[in-house]
């Protein structure tokens, strides 16, 4: 796997990670959205909190790991055709956004289980509570990180509507750079 990226695409560990992330963003957001299908209190029920519960956690760690291979493998490839500037900087803004949600979102997830007293587990293994039991705080956190979930939506789906505009309609390598494949 190359680590580096190249004049006209990312490194096969960036570009790994990026679909990794999309793939367990996909199962959080499952996890809860299908949760309304079983029985509150079920044993399926409880089992998809805990997945979700455990699941964003592993984002933390993705977004953690994400970073890291994003600076070793160097600059990201050019877009060719270059887009204008204003949409270069809509582009920086959206990837702000995203790593901004990827790291709020489950950093709330897990202070408000902490507040509420629940037990925190990673698949199994208990984590550290970030704060003492506080329901108070527990429920506006929970409310915060809800909206955030929500948001989440929006900013996933611009995103790949931006890559499939690039592709489709400026036909620059936008969306190319980021495809599995030879390099």
């Amino acid at each position: 796997m190359a680590l580096k990226n190249s004049e006209a695409k990312y490194g096969s560990l960036v570009i790994g990670i990026h679909w990794l992330m999309l793939v367990v963003l996909a199962l959080v957001y499952a996890c809860m959205e299908l949760r309304g299908l079983a029985t509150k209190g079920s044993d399926l029920y409880n089992n998809m909190k805990a997945l979700h519960f455990s699941l964003g956690l592993c984002v933390i760690a993705l977004v953690a790991l994400r970073i890291v291979i994003r600076v070793a493998a160097g600059a990201a490839p050019g877009v060719a055709p270059p887009m204008p500037r204003w949409q270069d900087a809509l582009a920086r803004l959206m990837h702000y956004a995203l790593y901004a949600f990827m790291i709020a979102t489950p950093l709330l997830g897990w202070l408000t289980l902490s507040a509420g007293g629940k037990p925190i587990l990673l698949f199994g293994l208990a984590v550290p509570p970030l704060v003492g039991a506080d329901e108070a705080l527990a429920r506006q956190v929970k409310e915060v990180h809800e909206t955030l979930a929500t948001v989440g939506y929006f900013l996933v789906g611009l995103h790949a509507a931006a890559a499939l505009f690039h592709h489709y309609v400026t036909r620059d390598n936008t969306l190319v750079r980021m495809l599995p494949g030879r390099r």
